[in-house]
């Protein structure tokens, strides 16, 4: 995650649809950039079709670049953690399959291992078990150019309206001083 002599990181997560976790992370202090991708899958250059059928093992995540002088990975985590349903397997809401799973992950294994403490400490916080994946990134592909600042280019459009605002609306009242001054 961590660039040499610098204080800019790399985390990716999947937590559902990717369309509402760039939303909320564009909205917080710290975060430089975000792109919708997918990772982790079997196929080469997967296409949003085939990603959606389930069929390429991939999961929607998105890529968060942020400057670890302005925000924690712990900060980063909490807040990925509120706004969706790490207990939930391959699902998120009527979201359904494997390329929904909850999953953390990144190019460095020393990473990776603090997010397994992280996760088992937070487990206290829940009544049903964590099912967050944490894994080595072993694939990514930048999700199709329709598919990045989704929310903000189509705010009105149904799905972001009834889903995507409610979650970028609770990371807001739940995180009023992460989130990026308007």
């Amino acid at each position: 995650m961590n660039n040499q002599n610098s204080s800019m990181c790399e985390i990716y997560l999947g937590g559902g649809c990717f369309w509402c976790m760039e939303a909320v992370f564009q909205n917080m202090k710290g975060v430089l950039a975000v792109e919708s991708a997918y990772c982790n899958g079997y196929s080469k250059n997967p296409t949003y079709k085939e990603v959606c059928n389930g069929d390429s093992g991939h999961v929607e995540v998105v890529k968060v670049t942020f400057d670890d002088a302005v925000i924690s990975l712990q900060q980063l985590l909490e807040v990925f953690l509120k706004v969706h349903d790490p207990t939930s397997l391959n699902a998120q809401g009527a979201d359904k399959g494997p390329q929904y799973r909850s999953g953390i992950y990144s190019e460095n294994i020393e990473d990776l291992e603090w997010v397994k403490s992280f996760l088992q400490q937070q487990q206290s916080h829940y009544d049903k078990t964590i099912v967050t994946e944490v894994e080595l990134l072993s694939s990514y592909y930048k999700a199709e150019e329709y598919h990045q600042n989704y929310y903000l280019n189509n705010p009105n459009s149904g799905y972001c309206a009834f889903v995507v605002a409610p979650k970028v609306d609770s990371f807001k009242s739940k995180f009023p001083s992460l989130v990026v001054d308007d």
